[in-house]
């Protein structure tokens, strides 16, 4: 079984709510994937990192890859894709630069810079935002025709994300497209793509809500997702909440 997490986001007391209950549970996890943005605009960013360097005595080695705040984090301090961080001034503010900047002391961007763009593992594309970019939010409300795109770039039957923060499972039934180019020389040539069952999981946010964690549960033998909520920080402990969502059908 994998443990697929997304959106710590800072937020240590989330994530030790999730590895507590993963552990209470005695369920037999495999592998643990983080799709990215483990940090964000708080101090505590830095345990978070410092907490998944290194993990406990019998606990297994998270496999993380870069979010969209890693990516805004490495374009501060000019590694990457662009050179000014558009994306962060436009969404927080001009103040979010210095926050983001005196978040993550400069010994650990190294760090942050050696993660994956995402992971291929079996027929499961895991990663942050999409094959496009971190930033492209896939959500249950995505066209169905740009859900295919995401997918038909790569050979992933199945892909995880996690930039939206939501929990979901949007499936792609079995159907074909037509299409055709046409030239100023050439007529139209039709071309026909059979598309096969595939689907999109959204994992879910560990971090983003207060008080409440949620990931995903994947099976690959048997292909089974499940969605697990839990609260955290009551003086009565960690309650498990089982999701009830359905799969979104297009």
């Amino acid at each position: 079984m994998w443990a697929v997490l997304s959106g710590i986001e800072g937020n240590l007391a989330a994530y030790e709510a999730v590895l507590a209950e993963l552990k209470r549970s005695r369920l037999t996890v495999e592998e643990l994937y983080i799709l990215g943005d483990v940090i964000a605009l708080t101090q505590n960013s830095l345990a978070v990192i410092q907490r998944l360097r290194s993990p406990r005595a019998g606990e297994l080695q998270p496999q993380v890859c870069q979010g969209w705040w890693e990516e805004q984090l490495l374009i501060l301090h000019g590694l990457g894709h662009t050179g000014e961080p558009t994306e962060l001034i436009e969404r927080y503010g001009k103040p979010a630069v210095k926050t983001l900047w005196d978040a993550v002391p400069r010994d650990q961007v190294e760090w942050v810079r050696s993660l994956d763009f995402g992971f291929f593992e079996l027929d499961c594309l895991m990663i942050h935002g999409s094959t496009v970019s971190v930033s492209d939010e896939l959500t249950p409300d995505t066209t169905p025709i740009q859900m295919l795109d995401r997918l038909l770039r790569t050979d992933a039957n199945t892909l995880f994300c996690g930039r939206s923060g939501l929990a979901f499972q949007y499936e792609i039934q079995q159907g074909s497209i037509a299409s055709a180019i046409a030239t100023l020389d050439h007529p139209a040539s039709p071309q026909i793509a059979t598309v096969q069952p595939r689907q999109i999981v959204g994992v879910g946010s560990v971090g983003r809500i207060p008080g409440q964690a949620t990931y995903t549960l994947y099976q690959p033998n048997t292909g089974r997702i499940e969605f697990k909520t839990i609260r955290y920080g009551t003086t009565k402990g960690f309650q498990p909440v089982k999701s009830t969502a359905p799969p979104l059908y297009r």
